[in-house]
């Protein structure tokens, strides 16, 4: 069975998936606003161990394996050869596999080509989860993300075109008070250029990142919902789900674009509007955070 190291991290829409942590930690791992990988050195584990844990699995179980997430977060950095290799023993191991998914980060986009990015998805590699954090090259140098939304945009689009979807998230409250709608109004047309087929929303919050919150003029709860608000109103993409349901948040968001567009904007007025009868609640600063590790 697969042995993991803590902690692990998945999307919320791998519940369900058999996990294989094929990287430890993230080959960025530099973001300031980010502490998921803080305590651990990036790792490629060896192909043999990776394999050995596959065929580990008992063969009363595989046939209820039908999707498998690789982790940690910059999977898609695994050397292309030794990655077909994993694909092709998951597809043998698991009869009813129907899809393989993995964090991808910018850096781990351009380690593969346009034709390993086709084969990959030929390979049922059909999910990858990208951390976009914002579309404002002002606000990204500042939390040290290490691309800009440009580059980031074109490593994206050459996902898309090999048939891969694109799951994308962005962090309200991340630019501060300072850069709030700017932050919006760049994250919207990022997401318009690439349409992703998902796009979620999550909240600031404290999770081995003390220094880089104290440094910003955090939002209150009033500017992060008028930070997506701004973000609402601008994004026009051809087709994409939106989410906006992780603990992280307070103000939950579900819909999809640009069908939903007007009622998702009038979600955001209706909640501003209910929460006003709460006195002082939207003047205040979010507090939440996770310290579990």
């Amino acid at each position: 069975m697969p042995h993991y190291i803590e902690p692990l991290f998945r999307p919320p829409s791998e519940a369900r998936s058999l996990i294989f942590q094929i990287t430890l930690g993230c080959s960025q791992n530099k973001c300031s606003f980010c502490g998921m990988y803080k305590n651990k050195s990036f790792q490629i584990r060896p192909l043999r161990d990776v394999l050995d844990e596959i065929s580990a699995i008992p063969a009363q179980y595989r046939s209820r394996v039908d999707r498998v997430f690789l982790a940690d977060g910059d999977a898609l950095i695994y050397p292309f050869e030794a990655l077909c290799a994993i694909l092709a023993a998951l597809a043998t191991t698991f009869p009813g596999l129907t899809r393989v998914s993995s964090y991808a980060s910018p850096n781990s986009l351009t380690t593969k080509s346009a034709e390993q990015l086709v084969q990959l998805r030929a390979r049922h590699l059909k999910i990858l989860y990208f951390g976009l954090e914002s579309g404002d090259d002002v606000t990204l140098l500042s939390v040290n993300k290490g691309f800009g939304a440009e580059r980031m945009a074109e490593l994206a689009r050459s996902a898309r075109d090999a048939g891969m979807k694109f799951s994308v998230t962005a962090i309200l409250g991340l630019a501060g008070r300072e850069r709030s709608m700017q932050h919006a109004r760049a994250t919207a047309e990022w997401v318009n250029l690439v349409n992703p087929e998902y796009f979620s929303l999550l909240t600031l919050f404290h999770r081995h990142n003390d220094d880089f919150v104290r440094s910003l003029l955090q939002c209150t709860r009033r500017e992060l919902m008028l930070e997506a608000r701004e973000m609402l109103l601008h994004l026009h993409p051809a087709k994409t789900i939106l989410r906006s349901n992780h603990v992280s948040n307070f103000l939950n968001l579900s819909g999809s674009y640009p069908k939903d567009r007007e009622r998702l904007i009038s979600d955001v007025d209706l909640a501003l509007k209910h929460a006003e009868v709460r006195a002082g609640f939207l003047d205040e600063v979010p507090s939440y955070q996770e310290e579990y590790y």
